[in-house]
């Protein structure tokens, strides 16, 4: 096996003896590469793993410098490029299968590599850095420089190729972006472009990018000036406004995940949503491929995401998250998936061998399949990953063929010590932990998260499996190992208990008890010497609190097993008087420490200071705590928590660390005499070492990195192999019988096993038969069995046993809770029906103090959690309240007030003002003064240019003057209100009572009755003030309210009966009545002037408040009035600060245009210094060009003078010779590899050019040979003939390559004209720009926007069709326009006057004309009625109404007799009706007979139909008609035609007769004859 070593790294190796690595297990974590046809490689920790596909030999690559970083590999030139991760990393190119190192690349960057790619063509390599520089680089790796470099910042790439037919291009992908990068060349100088792809929408539409520089779709404002783009809006002056868009404008676009080339350089892109992308090599368009469904789409197996893709003929392999392997058959803009393989987890990486005869199919998990294409496909399994990282390793005894390897979910795989091949693998299904080997059998055990600790049978390495399961615990195991003589199992758990196990399989794997520990147990360490009986324990533990590390040391006897019970408590806590418990604490904190073989010693590894310390144990006994110290010191070179571990025979301290180094050190002096980096700090270092027992083997399991290292011994021998080969020797010996025992128990423990579970497997049926057959409650108990741990079932028991013990005791207890159960009942009862005085608390009739009380705290702790979350809510609400009236009331010089109305909804509010700042009114102040100076200019240069003008234009301008002044005055006083300010300003008083607070009015009160009592005091005696008291009550006038309260004594006599009553008391009682009268009309009086004097106060309160409401109301209207102004004010501050902020962005935008155009000036600058530098370089090459091209033409025509001494015939052949050139035997390539390689025939590279020459070079060898020479040539002629023929062969290959450099040189500088150009072109734009944006600053500075206040109604339109462009618009001053209004306004008006006199003239005309019109008509009805009574018809009737006297007699007489003749014609009518009704019977029986003669003649016509038909029918037969018929038909046709027209006739004749009596009755009316009366 070959070994990559670095020179700057040695072992140190102090007695001759070194370690070196065996094999190494690893999975890959990154894409797998092929190096060559039938190899693959990987990284994994420290190394570089390669496996040959055919006969799986591995071999190992390991990186001195740490971690392993990204991988690469060319499989032309068979090299493998990988990075380390340290700071400031290189890359390492390495040759294979030598494993010799080429060359080491280092460049700039600080932390990683990302991504490493070869080209397929010639010596380049592409490099992508992580943070902080974001770079890409290209190599020439055979030469070890820079060719070229390119810094993203920001920019993470997730996947970077070469074009394999063009190593010019490179494609970098990222979850947000696809750019292409071209790499151009000229001569020896490399540029770098890149491009990035435009990708779709998210729904795979595209839409259209608008030029965020100079934008062609913005609107035009005329009004309020030029509209600028949106980062000129944003204040962007720098680079950052090239990009800015705003959130709006932003849309989601689709997320690539993988891409691939094809042969015609363009690129398939597989997107996150689904879609399947295709862009276009030189001109980056992308088209969205659709999808063709031929039959249903598959359930739950959608292409969604493809994680990876590799391009084949005709398509794509893609693979998703299910598992599948696709294939995508694409044809123009569509594609079609089809089923190609499914895998059993997801993939990650699909990827074609060099021949593409094989398929690599690598899945998540780490698996490796490959899939070979053929007649007869087959899909192999080349590496099978474990499920997860190494959790624990352990030797399976003795350690010299096998080891055993643990993983976080349960997998349990056997390997082999020679060749690290996996022999067997088990599942456990369980989340393990640890894993140890027992010395004394061939079994193993598994401890687990859950407190399982599983044995397992490994006496069959091809097939273990689980022989014994024991539950100790629900907490999770943290430690599990064998002593050395494998006797006990010791498993230390999270809780801190170490529970002693016999580690025998003829015990079962008896439980022999537990110790407790304190939590965080951090190492077991146990010796057990072939020559005692004991085994010693430490178990170090850390105490935080203290800063210390606690030492717990304790023996187990070997007869433990058989005086357990003894040995052990009830709930199976072994005594510490018989286990010999020792505690000891040391000084400073320990992260590792083991006992040595004599148990006197103690060997730590110090956690906070590098230091390895040994600490001497007291010989004597001793109770407590023994502190220990240091008795031995050695620096352990290592940082970080280390551990520490002795070799089987005691005499190696393996030391592990942080770091990744294993160091081995001698026992007595802690010295180093052998070390190896097997793995680095970047991984964390080393999890777990094991060392076999005769010290051949050592096992490294990394702790992150995955990585598992197996080391062996190199130039071993001496002292160090005698004394532990020794040692096994012994130990083999010893425990050989004891092996031999336990091993034939494995199988009897197997079969009890089996036996075990078919036993509690028919267990369980019948318990479910006899839950099934028992009560729902048995069902219940049945299905609530579970596994108990064996902790617990100890503590059962236990307690069972008292319980057992106690019995009596626990009856007699009940029988008394049971008694004073019932008191309580009864107390309680008692207490329902007490008063609800003398009732007590339900509470209280609790008798579980404690519980009561935890309840009470509970409740107070809820309460006062409770109140904790209230008071917060308030204190949170208060504060906001307080945030807001600061903000809102107290920060206001002027608070906030309103007056209302009293009978209308009219509310007039004060304007609220904030208290200014200094600052503010400095400001004010400021601005104040320069207005005044302003207005006091103004009105300077007005009287300077008063006093200039004209003298008959003096009185005019001061007319103007005089009115401007007055308009001034008026705005003055409208435009700053006094309430401007914040006040309410009235002309009227509101009179209201002063609210006094109650201790005001107390203390008040008793002023005024100590000021009385003074008074009074000062008074003395007063005889006239003490009368008037006596006399009038303290008054001298007595008020009419007084009068009328007064009440008229009744008098005595009215108790008596009136019939008692004398006369004198009569009149008594009569004058009492008339008084009490009199007073009764008195107060009638006084409460009618009382309620007039009322409503004569409400009329006035009435009027009062109608007079505030309308004072409130003027009110209003100026202040409607002030707010008007105040919006005028703050529309033209508005006004003034849009045009600031205009300007700003004005000068944003140019700043902006500046600045790029600076940019691509310097861009400018580039691109001619580089096509200054290409052009100096093109002419250089071209002369070189041209001189060996003279050369080769030189070498041409001096052949001949060379050769002028030969024969001339011999010089023609020669000639020949000279211009014959060998042909070169191209390579075949087998068809069907040409069939299968989609990329055919690719560009050659430098390395195939050489191969060209050599093998031109090999073929002019053989033309030269001797035997080639034209007889009778000299020899020396001949070799002089070759050389030349050579020297021309050399020539013109330089020349060819001259030639293809020289291309390429003027393409470089073609390109470089044309970025030049284009740079040009932006930086005319940016100059166009420029100008129109000064044209369009200067307009918006010269067209002002000036406010003009208008009075309602003075502007009136009829349609609202506003002119809105005033470009050519001028500012007037208003009197001229009112001149020439009032002008037009008199001319108007003489016009309408005009007018009006010539509508009246003409309005007399049509009167006239009107009255005359109606004066002929007049004349013409009077003819009419003349005519008409002429006309007039009189008849006899009217003469008899007329000339009789007896009129109306006569008409009686006339009645009468017309009644006679009615009845006469009545009886006529009803015998006329009699008469018809008897016609009718009579017509009814006549037409009852004709019926029946109907239906006679009807069934005789059918017969007769019959027999006409039937006739008809024999003279068709007979072929023959009558004549008679045809010319009866003719005439039956005849007759019917005429009978129609002779009818049509009749009815017009009718109509015409009609309308000719119409016609005459018309003609009559009209037209009526004149007859003489």
């Amino acid at each position: 096996m070959a070994q990559g070593r670095e020179r700057d790294e040695v072992h140190n190796v102090a007695l001759g003896a070194s370690l070196s690595v065996r094999w190494v297990q690893g999975f890959p974590k990154q894409n797998v590469h092929f190096v060559n046809d039938s190899t693959i490689c990987y990284p994994s920790g420290n190394f570089v793993i390669f496996i040959n596909i055919e006969t799986k030999k591995r071999t190992v690559l390991q990186c001195m410098n740490g971690i392993v970083g990204v991988v690469a590999t060319n499989i032309p030139y068979e090299v493998v490029a990988f990075s380390d991760r340290r700071l400031r990393p290189l890359i390492y190119i390495y040759n294979f299968p030598g494993l010799t190192r080429r060359t080491k690349l280092k460049g700039n960057v600080l932390l990683d590599y990302t991504l490493l790619s070869f080209s397929y063509c010639g010596t380049y390599l592409a490099s992508y850095s992580s943070l902080p520089e974001f770079e890409l680089a290209v190599w020439n790796w055979e030469s070890g420089v820079i060719l070229c470099r390119k810094s993203q910042p920001g920019v993470d790439v997730s996947q970077m190729t070469f074009n394999p037919m063009n190593w010019h291009q490179l494609c970098l992908s990222s979850p947000s972006a696809v750019t292409v990068w071209t790499i151009e060349r000229s001569n020896q100088e490399h540029y770098l472009k890149a491009k990035s792809v435009k990708l779709p929408l998210e729904d795979g539409s595209f839409f259209n990018e608008t030029d965020v520089i100079f934008p062609q779709s913005l609107p035009k404002d005329p009004i309020y000036g030029p509209v600028l783009p949106v980062s000129a809006i944003a204040g962007l002056v720098g680079e950052e406004a090239e990009t800015f868009r705003p959130k709006d404008d932003l849309y989601s676009l689709l997320h690539p995940t993988m891409h691939c080339w094809t042969p015609t350089s363009d690129l398939y892109v597989g997107c996150e949503e689904g879609h399947l992308l295709m862009v276009n090599g030189e001109s980056l368009k992308v088209t969205v491929l659709s999808k063709i469904e031929d039959g249903p789409p598959r359930v739950e197996r959608n292409l969604l995401s493809p994680v990876t893709m590799a391009y084949q003929k005709g398509g794509v392999l893609a693979s998703g998250i299910d598992g599948f392997v696709y294939s995508l058959l694409i044809k123009d803009t569509n594609y079609k998936v089809e089923d190609f393989l499914e895998v059993e987890r997801p993939v990650e990486h699909l990827m074609f061998s060099p021949s593409y005869r094989m398929l690599l199919i690598q899945i998540d998990k780490g698996s490796i399949f490959i899939y070979t294409f053929g007649e007869e496909p087959t899909f192999e399994k080349v590496l099978e990953a474990c499920d997860g990282k190494f959790q624990a390793t352990d030797f399976i005894t003795p350690g010299n063929e096998y080891c055993m390897t643990l993983t976080q979910s349960g997998e349990v795989c056997v390997w082999g010590i020679e060749d690290g091949a996996c022999v067997s693998r088990i599942y456990l299904n369980i989340q393990a932990t640890v894993l140890a080997c027992s010395p004394s059998s061939l079994s193993a055990a598994v401890g687990t998260e859950t407190g399982h600790v599983y044995f397992l049978d490994v006496r069959d390495v091809e097939s273990p499996h689980e022989v014994h399961k024991s539950f100790l615990s629900k907490s999770p195991v943290q430690h599990l190992l064998y002593d050395q003589r494998g006797m006990y199992v010791l498993v230390g758990t999270s809780e801190g208990h170490i529970f002693v196990i016999n580690a025998k399989p003829s015990s079962l794997f008896e439980i022999l008890g537990f110790i407790e520990m304190g939590k965080g147990i951090l190492q077991i360490s146990t010796v057990s010497p072939l020559e005692t009986d004991i085994v010693e324990v430490m178990v170090l533990s850390s105490l935080p609190e203290t800063r210390r590390s606690r030492l717990e040391i304790f023996s187990l006897p070997e007869i433990l097993p058989e005086v357990s019970a003894s040995f052990a408590d009830e709930r199976g806590r072994l005594r510490d008087e018989f286990i010999h418990k020792f505690v000891y604490e040391t000084e400073h904190t320990l992260s590792s420490a083991v006992l040595n073989l004599h148990s006197n010693r103690v060997y730590g590894f110090c956690d906070q200071v590098p230091y390895i310390c040994s600490y001497l144990l007291p010989e004597k006994e001793h109770s407590g705590v023994h502190i220990l110290k240091p008795y031995q010191k050695m620096q352990s070179k290592l940082y970080g928590p280390g551990m520490l571990s002795l070799s089987p025979h005691g005499l190696w301290l393996i030391t592990i660390a942080k770091c990744g180094i294993l160091y081995i050190r001698d026992i007595h002096t802690l010295e180093t005499f052998t070390r190896c980096r097997s793995h680095s700090h970047q991984g964390h270092g080393i999890q777990s070492v094991r060392i076999s027992m005769d010290g051949q083997s050592i096992l490294v399991n990394g702790r992150d990195d995955n990585t598992l290292v197996n080391l062996r011994w190199r130039r071993f021998g001496g002292i160090l192999a005698n004394d532990i080969l020794e040692y096994s020797q012994q130990l083999t010996t010893y425990l050989k019988t004891i092996m031999d025992e336990e091993n034939d128990y494995l199988s009897i423990t197997r079969r009890d096993s089996s036996d075990l579970e078919s036993e509690s497997e028919h267990a369980v049926t019948e318990n479910m038969q006899l839950s099934t057959d028992s009560s729902q409650e048995e069902l219940v108990k049945v299905n609530k069995i579970e596994e108990i741990p064996w902790i617990q079932q100890k503590s059962q028991e236990a307690i069972e046993n008292e319980v057992k013990l106690f019995s009596n005791k626990r009856k007699e207890i009940k029988r008394g809770i049971k008694a004073l159960a019932k008191t309580v009942l009864d107390m309680m009862e008692e207490n329902e029906a007490a008063d609800d005085i003398a009732k007590l608390e339900q509470q209280e009739f609790g008798l579980d103090l404690e519980e009561l009380e935890r309840l009470h705290n509970e409740n107070e702790q809820e309460v006062e959690k409770i109140r904790k979350d209230v008071e917060m809510q308030n204190l949170a609400k208060r504060y906001l309240a307080e945030i807001i009236k600061e903000e809102c009331w107290n920060s206001m010089a002027v608070k906030g007030r309103a007056l209302k109305c009293f009978h209308i909804p009219c509310v007039v509010e004060n304007f609220p003002m904030k208290e200014r700042t200094d600052e503010e009114l400095k400001e004010l102040k400021r601005v104040v003064q320069q207005k005044k100076i302003e207005t006091e200019c103004l009105k300077l240069r007005k009287e300077i240019v008063e006093v200039q003008s004209a003298i008959p234009m003096v009185k005019k301008h001061h007319e103007e003057e005089d009115e401007e002044e007055e308009e001034d005055g008026t705005v003055k006083d409208t435009s700053l209100p006094n309430y401007m300010l914040g006040s309410l300003s009235t002309d009227f008083r509101i009179s209201a009572q002063r609210h006094i607070k109650p201790w005001q009015k107390a203390k008040a009160d008793l002023l005024v009755t100590r000021e009385m009592e003074r008074l009074l005091l000062t008074r003395g005696p007063d005889s006239r003030r003490r009368a008037l008291m006596d006399m009038m009550g303290g008054v001298l006038e007595v008020k009419k309210e007084d009068i009328l309260r007064m009440v008229i004594p009744q008098p005595q006599f009215m108790v008596k009966p009136d019939a008692l009553w004398s006369e004198e008391e009569r009149k008594l009682f009569k004058e009492y009545e008339k008084k009490v009268k009199e007073l009764n009309e008195e107060r009638d009086k006084y409460r009618k002037s009382l309620e007039a004097e009322m409503k004569k106060l409400q009329n006035s309160i009435q009027e009062s408040t109608q007079n505030f409401d309308e004072h409130l109301k003027r009110l209003f209207d100026r202040r409607v009035k002030a707010e008007m102004v105040v919006n005028q004010e703050e529309l033209k501050i508005n006004n003034l600060i849009f045009s600031l902020l205009l300007d700003e962005e004005i000068s944003s935008r140019e700043t902006f245009l500046n600045n790029y155009l600076a940019r691509k000036q310097e861009e400018r600058n580039q691109t001619t210094e580089a096509i200054r530098k290409s052009r100096e370089d093109l002419d250089m090459y071209k002369e070189h060009y041209d001189n060996l091209l003279a050369e080769d033409k030189v070498l041409d025509r001096s052949f001949k003078k060379e050769f002028s001494e030969i024969p001339s015939h011999q010089v023609d052949i020669l000639y020949k010779l000279f211009k014959r050139r060998p042909r070169i035997h191209k390579h075949k390539i087998h068809a069907e590899t040409t069939s299968l390689v989609p990329f055919g025939e690719r560009p050659g590279s430098g390395k195939l050019n050489q191969d060209a020459f050599a093998q031109l070079m090999k073929a002019m060898d053989d033309l030269d040979s001797i035997n080639n020479m034209p007889e009778g040539l000299d020899t020396s002629v001949w070799e002089h003939f070759c050389m030349a023929r050579r020297a021309k062969v050399e020539n013109e290959q330089k020349v060819k390559q001259k030639a293809a450099g020289l291309i390429e040189m003027v393409a470089f500088l073609r390109r470089r004209t044309e970025d030049d150009e284009k740079v040009q072109h932006e930086i005319e734009k940016v100059f166009h720009e420029l100008i129109l944006l000064q044209e369009d600053k200067v307009k918006f500075q010269l067209n002002l926007t000036i406010q003009i206040l208008l009075k309602q109604g003075q502007v009136e339109l009829e349609n609202f069709q506003l002119m809105l462009d005033y470009s050519d618009a001028i500012l007037i001053n208003k009197i001229i326009i009112e001149d020439l209004n009032s002008v037009i306004r008199n001319q108007g008006q003489k016009k309408v006057a005009s007018m009006m006199e010539s509508k009246e003239v003409h309005k007399g005309i049509f009167q006239i004309e009107w009255e005359h019109k109606k004066m002929e008509m007049e004349m013409e009805d009077l003819n009419q009625k003349a005519w008409d009574i002429q006309m007039l018809f009189f008849s006899k009737d009217r003469q008899k109404y007329l000339n009789e006297p007896n009129y109306e007699t006569l008409i009686a007489i006339q009645i009468g007799i017309m009644e006679q003749t009615i009845a006469v014609l009545d009886k006529t009518h009803k015998k006329n009706v009699e008469n018809c009704k008897k016609l009718l019977k009579k017509l009814r029986r006549y037409s009852n007979q004709k019926d029946i003669a109907n239906y006679t003649l009807g069934c005789n016509l059918r017969e007769e139909l019959v027999a006409v038909s039937e006739r008809k029918d024999i003279c068709n037969a007979m072929g023959s008609k009558l004549t008679c018929e045809k010319i009866a038909k003719e005439r039956y046709k005849n007759m019917m035609r005429q009978q129609k027209l002779t009818k049509i006739s009749k009815q017009q004749a009718e109509q015409i007769s009609i309308l000719q009596a119409e016609v005459e009755r018309l003609r009559m009316k009209t037209f009526p004859a004149l007859v003489q009366m």
